[in-house]
């Protein structure tokens, strides 16, 4: 689905892929509905908008809270006259720790925002992007929803039910008007630690470094997630490593779970 002119509602627009994604949809045409939990932060985006401020909103919401999605398309319809298109990218991670040493609360924490989040954004707009001539939903997972990452492994298995929930409503929506995608980021240049609350350990520094491991910018990331989505694609791999370890994982999962765990090892000393 192409996106000019039409109205894109995204999640996490205050920072990110998700400021980078609505900035990008604003250069390629689209109206965007910007919502994250972090006014200070939308509005940066908006400011960062310069001439294409006018065709933003924004909404202060919070995903885990059902209530406050459910209202979010009468607004957006308030304020753009239609919905098109939802793309999910708001999510956080989880401290850097083995499941044995991870408290229930961040692990109820990470599924709400990352999958019940998503799975209220779909609920709640797409009754109204079924009226629609044609329409999108794009859903952001993760490399680590389809391949286990020591240390995020809560994270992991939110991500893995977004994928599933994402490649389910393909399969039920594909006699529709409403297109489906997938996409998987690997390392990306944002600040989602932060945003998440939590610290990299110190020692994990220095074997990130000797890893050779890169990060790809989120304007990149943004850009591939856009033409995907303008190609209706079915899945998306964003950045040369999540390429790379989704043939690996596809050609040896024993190979692949002990190739990113030694690459990770710092993180869990």
């Amino acid at each position: 689905m192409k996106v000019q002119e039409k109205t894109i509602v995204v999640t996490g627009g205050g920072n990110g892929i998700g400021r980078e994604l609505v900035l990008a949809l604003l250069a390629r045409g689209a109206k965007v509905a910007a919502v994250d939990i972090n006014d200070e932060a939308l509005q940066e985006t908006v400011k960062l908008a310069g001439d294409n401020r006018s065709k933003i909103s924004t909404h202060v919401v919070n995903i885990t809270d059902k209530a406050a999605v459910e209202a979010l398309p009468t607004q957006v319809i308030e304020k753009h006259g239609s919905v098109d298109g939802v793309i999910n990218n708001a999510g956080i991670i989880q401290p850097f720790v083995k499941v044995n040493d991870l408290d229930y609360e961040a692990i109820n924490r990470v599924f709400k925002v990352n999958f019940d989040g998503t799975l209220y954004m779909v609920k709640s707009f797409l009754p109204h992007l079924l009226k629609r001539p044609e329409a999108h939903i794009l859903n952001v997972a993760s490399m680590g929803g389809f391949l286990p990452v020591p240390g995020q492994s809560i994270y992991g298995a939110a991500k893995s039910a977004v994928k599933l929930l994402t490649e389910a409503m393909y399969a039920e929506l594909i006699n529709t008007s409403v297109h489906v995608t997938v996409v998987f980021p690997g390392a990306i240049a944002t600040n989602i630690t932060a945003n998440s609350g939590i610290e990299i350990p110190k020692s994990a520094n220095g074997d990130q470094k000797k890893s050779g491991m890169k990060t790809l910018p989120a304007s990149e990331a943004a850009k591939q997630i856009l033409d995907a989505m303008e190609k209706n694609k079915y899945r998306a791999l964003i950045g040369s490593d999540a390429k790379f370890m989704d043939f690996i994982y596809r050609l040896s999962p024993k190979f692949a779970t002990g190739f990113i765990a030694k690459k990770m090892a710092g993180l869990l000393k």
